[in-house]
């Protein structure tokens, strides 16, 4: 079978609905291989509301992100999950260890739970999010939630790819503040200050309150939902919160706009990626102490025909 035949074999069983079609597709993309197959089911995409989960590590994203499937599923809705866990920066492998936390979802026929690496990937996210976000909406599922990898004060990327943004913070782990510093603050659309039961929970809401008060917000101002993620307490707030963005975006077209905003950001970064790709094969016989870097890197991109 040639690769054309075994890619219209693919897709026409994505189009079937087979879950295992929607596997193998994401797994191409993460090789670098899914540009055909995106091309051929983006139109199926378009309809899925897409949730984004970041926040510091150990604040409970994942405990977070079972409870939101849980609601989600209560009321009928198909769901995917793209869990994204850090990679060693020696083997690029990960533990994965996400899936511990979704294991009651696994026999779900109406939940799609995929886990992937980062690789190095910087922002929160792994190189093939999008496209496997892209991917589980044109399958038909209803609600996609992309948990990042929890590095706290670089994962501003999400906001490019999710139509709501949930930032997680966690009373008394004295990273609040500086998560609030690093950017977090304009992308979140809600917060959640999980693990309530923490004596300092309300401390931390006064908080988040007091830095959304010195901010200049046009439309839609952040809300603050208080959870206990374990118990599932306070997760139907949540969903509420989200369920009230939703109709935001839709009503004042600001949709459009999020959805144009995600298109663009794919765009730059499959050909920034490629880019990359043709610098790193120029450069690889470049010998060190062969003129200073800049020099370098202009001829490289002289050779791709890009001139300063």
């Amino acid at each position: 079978m040639s690769e054309r035949q075994a890619i219209d074999t693919l897709v026409n069983e994505f189009r079937a609905g087979a879950p295992r079609a929607l596997a193998r597709a994401i797994t191409l993309c993460e090789s670098g291989r899914g540009a055909a197959v995106v091309a051929a089911l983006y139109d199926r995409a378009g309809e899925a509301t897409t949730i984004g989960i970041t926040g510091p590590p150990g604040v409970g994203k994942s405990t977070l992100c079972s409870g939101l499937v849980r609601t989600a599923r209560g009321i009928g809705k198909r769901v995917g999950v793209i869990s994204i866990d850090p990679s060693s920066p020696f083997s690029n492998g990960a533990l994965l260890g996400d899936r511990i936390r979704l294991a009651e979802h696994f026999t779900d026929p109406g939940v799609f739970i995929r886990s992937m690496a980062s690789r190095g990937h910087l922002g929160g996210l792994a190189g093939a999010t999008a496209d496997a976000a892209l991917l589980m909406d044109a399958f038909g599922l209803d609600v996609i939630i992309i948990e990042t990898v929890g590095a706290g004060q670089s994962e501003v990327e999400i906001a490019s790819l999710a139509q709501t943004v949930i930032v997680a913070l966690q009373p008394g782990s004295g990273d609040s503040v500086q998560v609030l510093k690093a950017g977090i603050l304009e992308i979140a659309d809600v917060f959640v200050v999980n693990k309530a039961d923490h004596p300092m929970a309300n401390q931390l809401r006064r908080e988040i309150r007091s830095m959304l008060q010195i901010m200049e917000y046009r439309g839609w101002i952040p809300e603050i939902a208080t959870t206990q993620a374990l118990s599932g307490e306070g997760i139907g707030e949540l969903w509420a919160a989200i369920e009230r963005h939703a109709a935001y975006l839709n009503e004042s077209g600001e949709i459009e706009r999020r959805r144009r905003d995600r298109f663009l950001h794919q765009v730059r970064a499959i050909a920034a990626g490629r880019i990359r790709e043709l610098v790193e094969r120029s450069v690889g016989g470049e010998a060190i102490g062969n003129g200073d870097p800049y020099a370098a890197a202009a001829r490289a991109l002289k050779g791709l025909g890009i001139e300063e």
